[in-house]
C-alpha cells in the first residue's frame, strides 16, 4: 500500500481537498490515504504528498482533474510532474523556517495519538508530572514566553500569579477567538495538531492547580470544533485527561465552548463574560482575571499559540526555547501572510527577521505583480507600514517604538492601487460595529471618526484619536487610532483626494 497524505483543514477543503482525495481513492485501490493537517503553505493547497523510501514527495496545488495526469506520470512512485515540488522537507518555504510550535503540523494525522506521541508529543507533560508546580512555572518564566495573542504579557508571571492566588477552584481558559483580519495560525494549529494545545493546557492546569479548562472557540470554526472534541475524547480514553492524569494524582479536563461571534470577545474579560453566559462586555481592571476571573475564581487566560508553545518548553527546557529570538522577544512566532500576496501561508520563525524577508522572500511579493504599497501587521487595529519601513525588526519592542503592534502577527499586504484613506475609514467603521458599547470614547468616537474622515477635518480627527487612545476602557477603542494615524502619516496624499474608494 502506498501512503498518500491529503490535508483535511479548512483552507485545503475549501480548495477542493475532499474531491482530490475521492479522485485518488477512485483510481488507486492500492493507496492508504491519510488526511493530515496542513504544513501552512496555503498557496500550494491542496498539497498531495506521497510517501517514498527517500521521503515524502509533494505535489500541489492539485485539483481533482489533475489526478489522471499525475497517475500517468507515476506520482505514486514519486514520479516527476509539473505540479511536483520534490521532497516536502526540502521546499524552501518550509525548509528555512524555525519549527517549534508547528513542528508536527502537516507531518501527522491530527487525530492519531500514536503519531503525536511518536513525534515528541506528551514528553513535556511527562516531564511536568515529575516537577513541582513552582518549577514548572519557573521553566516557563525562563523561556521568556510572552502572550502570543497581542498584549505580549510574560506568561510565567501570569501563571505565577494564579499559582499564588487563593481559591477553591482555578481555571485555564484558552482564548481561541481568532478574529483579527489576516490571522489563521490558531486554526491551523487546532486542526493540524490538536493534542499540542490539549497538552499545553494540561501542563498549565497542573502548574497552577487548576482542574478545569475551557477552549473559547469562535463560531466560524466548525471543523476546529469537530477535531478538538474528537481529540479531547481520545485524550480522555488514553488517560491524558480526566482524573489521575497519566496515573498521577493530578486531575484536569477540558471543554470546548463556542463564542457568540463578537470581535470584542477576543478581549480576555469580555471572553469571560461570554463564557459565563452573559453578553461579552469588557470588565474594568483591577481586579485582574488572575485573581478574579471565570466565575470569580483565579484564572489563567492564554491564547492558542501561547499554550501550544508550552509542550516544547517542558520537553526541552526553558533555556532551549530562550535561545531563539532577540531582546525580550524570545522563541518563535507564527507569521501569517495574506492579502495581495503571491505565496500566502504560515511562516514560523524566531523573532528578529524583517517585514521585507516575510513579504519578499517568503511571500514572493504581491499576487497582482504590482509594487507593494503597505502592509498592515497585527490585525484590523494594527499600523499600516510603508515599504520604506520594511526593514523594521519583527520583535515586540521594535514595533512598539515605531508606534505599531505585532499582535497576532497577521501580515496583510496591499499593492499600489490601495487607497489608504479608505483603509483608515474602515478602522473607524470596524470599531463602531464591533465595540461592546460600554465606554463612550470607543462607542461614539469611532462613529464620529468615520464622519470626520469624510468631511476632511483631519485636525479634529487627530484630536479624537488622542482622546480614544487615552480614554477608552480597553484596547478596542485605544488601538483604533493606530491604523488611522499611520495611514495619515505615511500617505497624506490619499487623504487629500476626494475619492476614498478602495480600488
Amino acid at each position: 500500500m502506498v501512503k498518500v497524505y491529503i490535508p483535511r483543514d479548512t483552507s485545503s477543503i475549501s480548495m477542493g481537498a475532499d474531491d482530490v482525495a475521492a479522485a485518488i481513492a477512485a483510481l488507486s485501490e492500492d493507496t492508504d490515504i491519510v488526511r493530515n493537517g496542513t504544513w501552512g503553505m496555503t498557496y500550494l493547497e491542496p498539497l498531495v504528498e506521497v510517501e517514498t523510501n527517500q521521503g515524502r514527495v509533494a505535489y500541489g496545488p492539485v485539483k481533482s482533474e489533475d489526478i489522471p495526469s499525475l497517475h500517468k506520470a507515476g506520482f505514486l512512485n514519486g514520479g516527476d510532474h509539473e505540479l511536483c515540488h520534490g521532497f516536502t522537507s526540502e521546499i524552501e518555504y518550509l525548509e528555512t523556517q524555525d519549527r517549534l510550535t508547528f513542528v508536527r503540523c502537516g507531518l501527522i494525522d491530527p487525530l492519531s495519538i500514536v503519531d503525536y506521541v511518536n513525534n515528541g508529543g506528551y514528553h513535556g507533560l511527562e516531564n511536568a508530572l515529575k516537577l513541582s508546580q513552582k518549577t514548572i512555572v519557573e521553566e516557563v518564566t525562563t523561556s521568556g514566553l510572552r502572550g502570543r495573542g497581542g498584549a505580549a504579557f510574560p506568561t510565567g508571571i501570569k501563571w505565577n500569579t494564579v499559582l499564588e492566588a487563593v481559591g477553591d477552584q482555578k481555571y485555564i481558559c484558552c482564548n481561541a477567538d481568532e478574529g483579527d483580519s489576516g490571522t489563521f495560525s490558531d486554526r491551523i494549529l487546532m486542526e493540524s495538531d490538536p493534542f499540542c494545545l490539549v497538552e499545553g493546557m494540561t501542563i498549565a492546569g497542573i502548574a497552577v492547580g487548576a482542574t478545569k479548562g475551557y477552549i473559547y472557540l469562535r463560531s466560524e470554526y466548525p471543523l476546529c470544533k469537530e477535531i478538538l472534541n474528537a481529540a479531547l475524547k481520545i485524550a480522555r480514553n488514553e488517560n491524558y485527561l480526566g482524573k489521575n492524569v497519566c496515573g498521577s494524582e493530578k486531575s484536569f479536563d477540558i471543554e470546548v465552548r463556542i463564542g457568540a461571534g463578537s470581535y470584542v470577545c477576543g478581549e480576555e474579560t469580555a471572553m469571560l463574560d461570554s463564557l459565563e453566559g452573559k453578553r461579552g462586555m469588557v470588565r474594568a481592571k483591577p481586579p485582574l482575571p488572575a485573581h478574579v476571573g471565570l466565575f470569580g475564581k483565579p484564572t489563567v487566560i492564554n491564547n492558542v499559540l501561547s499554550l501550544a508553545s508550552i509542550p516544547i518548553i517542558l520537553s526541552k527546557g526553558g533555556d532551549y526555547y530562550k535561545n531563539f529570538g532577540i531582546g525580550r522577544s524570545r522563541g518563535t512566532i507564527a507569521f501569517q501572510l495574506t492579502g495581495n500576496i503571491k505565496r500566502g501561508g504560515l511562516v514560523e520563525k524566531a523573532f528578529g527577521g524583517t517585514l521585507a524577508e516575510m513579504i519578499d522572500t517568503y511571500g514572493g511579493g504581491t499576487y497582482s505583480g504590482k509594487p507593494v504599497k503597505a502592509a498592515q501587521v497585527g490585525g484590523p487595529l494594527g499600523a499600516y507600514i510603508a515599504k520604506d519601513d520594511f526593514d523594521l525588526l519583527l520583535d515586540y519592542e521594535a514595533f512598539s517604538e515605531a508606534g505599531a503592534v505585532l499582535g497576532h502577527c497577521g501580515i496583510v499586504v496591499f499593492d499600489e492601487t490601495a487607497n489608504m484613506k479608505a483603509q483608515a475609514k474602515f478602522a473607524f467603521e470596524f470599531c463602531a460595529i464591533e465595540s461592546c458599547g460600554k465606554c463612550t470614547p470607543c462607542r461614539i468616537g469611532s462613529t464620529r471618526g468615520a464622519e470626520l474622515i469624510d468631511s476632511g477635518n483631519l485636525e479634529l480627527m487627530e484630536e479624537l484619536c488622542d482622546l480614544m487612545d487615552t480614554s477608552s476602557l480597553c484596547a478596542m477603542g485605544g488601538m483604533t487610532p493606530i491604523p488611522v494615524k499611520s495611514a495619515l502619516k505615511n500617505w497624506p496624499e490619499d487623504f487629500r483626494s476626494s475619492d476614498s474608494k478602495d480600488v
